[in-house]
């Protein structure tokens, strides 16, 4: 792609505005449901009172909330209702930019507690394979060995792999509800019984479910306990920019009391501007994200969030459905909320490969997320898609039949782009 220059003159607003408009051109469709995943929409209405929300706090500044008394009382709210649904009873945390920042705060609590509470000095932490990549860079960020523990054949993690990972230097054990290649909720009571053996942190990554399973469990759903409920469980992420249909960027970090939380926080006072404290990753943080959580979560509601995660379900549900009724195709493993992986089935009279489906897919207008080993087509499926899954479907049959004998030349699973 050519440079573009910086131009000498400013251009008018109409003009600049019409490039960006342009370059939009080849992004996925994601108000047409085509997208499973990296959007999620909650509808017109959810729409108008974000909008309006980022306007009021295009500029402001979460860096000093004394400046903005605003934010923090903003950050204080929606913590305090995600610590609710969670069944936190005086957990505490912070908004950060996302669910990698979440993450690293949790590992960051995690090593520093290690520290400080058991004189650790080379901390370790394990998790299983299913466990997000974020996991991976905070043990590079923050010095802390890593071990990587396999799945079973459902795809939750091996238990006994992992109590044998663990030992007196760990300093954190994580589990997923749900992880994210398969959408299966790991054993998270057991997982935080083999952390308290040695005293160590367990970390409940629940970016993709947090606003999804506690409304998944009122609405009768069967989930097995994963939060606060389970003892134990010392740390808890969860995405508001998910499927709490807020926008980019903003989730929370919950810990289950302020004791702990104070060890993902800085302090520091040795400076000739003065006292200095940041509460995440972040120095200066933008107050458009956090207004626009607080404003979606209150727009919608429990029974709101209650309308939206049943229209979800139905959705997945039908695309599970469907996706088994298509010679060729399966879904990887028993996951029953809102994350499919779709790969060959190996069962079939002639094989499909899972990548040359999703370039069939892509060239329709359907994008998925490429994931392995092994070799799937990975949908979070949301709101978004509503009314889409049975022309979905209805590609995706055709697709296969297309490809089928064919395999794809690129088997890149790239999540991200470097220049």
């Amino acid at each position: 792609m050519p440079r573009m220059k910086l131009p000498k003159q400013g251009r008018p607003v109409d003009e600049v505005i019409a490039d960006l408009e342009a370059k939009r051109a080849n992004d996925i469709r994601w108000a047409d449901g085509r997208a499973f995943g990296m959007i999620y929409d909650g509808g017109p209405s959810v729409h108008e009172v974000a909008q309006r929300a980022a306007t009021l706090y295009l500029h402001e500044n979460a860096l000093n909330t004394q400046a903005f008394p605003s934010l923090g009382e903003i950050q204080s709210q929606v913590v305090g209702w995600t610590a609710e649904l969670l069944h936190g009873e005086g957990a505490a945390g912070f908004l950060t930019s996302g669910g990698t920042e979440s993450i690293l705060c949790a590992v960051l609590a995690a090593r520093e507690r290690g520290r400080r509470e058991r004189d650790i000095e080379r901390p370790e932490m394990v998790v299983a394979e299913s466990a997000h990549a974020a996991f991976h860079k905070a043990a590079h960020l923050f010095g802390i060995e890593l071990h990587k523990t396999p799945v079973l054949a459902d795809w939750t993690l091996d238990l006994d792999a992992m109590a044998d990972a663990i030992n007196a230097n760990t300093v954190l054990v994580v589990g997923s509800a749900p992880q994210y290649p398969q959408g299966v909720i790991d054993p998270i009571p057991e997982i935080a019984a083999l952390a308290a053996r040695v005293g160590a942190n367990c970390h409940v990554d629940a970016c993709m479910g947090g606003f999804v399973l506690p409304f998944a469990e009122m609405l009768g759903r069967d989930v097995r306990r994963w939060d606060f409920r389970v003892e134990g469980v010392h740390s808890i992420s969860a995405d508001v920019h998910k499927l709490g249909y807020a926008p980019k960027g903003v989730s929370v970090i919950l810990h289950r009391d302020k004791k702990l939380r104070r060890y993902q926080t800085f302090v520091f006072d040795g400076w000739l501007g003065g006292f200095y404290a940041s509460p995440n990753l972040q120095g200066t943080r933008s107050g458009l994200p956090m207004a626009t959580a607080w404003a979606v979560m209150q727009h919608l509601g429990i029974d709101g969030y209650l309308r939206l995660t049943r229209q979800t379900l139905e959705n997945a549900d039908r695309m599970r459905e469907g996706i088994s009724a298509i010679d060729g195709v399966r879904v990887l493993g028993a996951g029953r909320f809102h994350l499919i992986a779709m790969t060959e089935d190996p069962r079939a009279d002639s094989p499909v490969d899972a990548f040359a489906v999703g370039d069939a897919l892509l060239a329709r207008g359907w994008f998925h997320d490429r994931q392995t080993p092994p070799d799937s087509l990975h949908s979070t499926v949301s709101n978004s898609n509503t009314g889409a899954i049975d022309a979905y479907l209805t590609a995706l049959a055709e697709c296969v039949d297309e490809v089928r004998g064919a395999r794809a030349a690129d088997r890149s699973t790239h999540y991200a782009t470097l220049e």
